[in-house]
């Protein structure tokens, strides 16, 4: 029974303080994180080489999502980031009629990590390694069947939704 409690004291004071152990006890290297760069080359006319950009992407970079979009018959160009679309300004402007916070990511990171070191494992959950990420957002968690009844109750119609059990 000693012996026991001594092996249980000692893994419950071991291993990090995440919520999903997903990764737990891997140390090597992950293989797909490394992508090949493209083969260099020589343009036909030198003077029509872009202008350098510091800190911005190279030619010879590797671009998979690029490389997908063009294998599957799209444009790669039209995943640059190009601000705001015409046909979304008047939705970005009603969102942000009464501001918006610029901290907002970092309020929001520092919030969860609060949370995690709250609701972190138990002993017995360090131990045998389970995750705990369910039980310690169960709070947040959203009970979409009652969400869909209180919107229909309201008069939402919601077409696209099964028909909600009765209670």
């Amino acid at each position: 029974m000693i012996k026991v409690a001594a092996v249980m004291l000692l893994g419950a004071c071991g291993g990090g303080g995440g919520l999903n152990n997903l990764r737990a006890g891997q140390n090597s290297p992950d293989e797909f994180a490394i992508l090949p760069t493209r083969s260099l080359s020589m343009p036909a006319d030198l003077s029509v080489l872009p202008a350098p950009t510091p800190g911005g992407a190279n030619i010879t970079d590797p671009n998979p999502m690029g490389d997908a979009v063009a294998a599957l018959g799209g444009s790669p160009d039209r995943l640059a980031d190009r601000g705001v679309g015409a046909a979304d300004q008047a939705l970005v402007a009603h969102a942000a009629r009464v501001g918006t916070d610029p901290q907002i990511r970092a309020r929001l990171a520092q919030s969860d990590a609060e949370w995690r070191a709250r609701n972190g494992r138990r002993p017995l959950e360090r131990v045998f390694g389970t995750s705990v990420y369910q039980r310690a957002y169960a709070p947040m968690a959203l009970d979409a069947a009652a969400e869909q009844l209180r919107w229909q109750r309201a008069g939402a119609v919601t077409s696209t939704a099964p028909a909600p059990r009765a209670r």
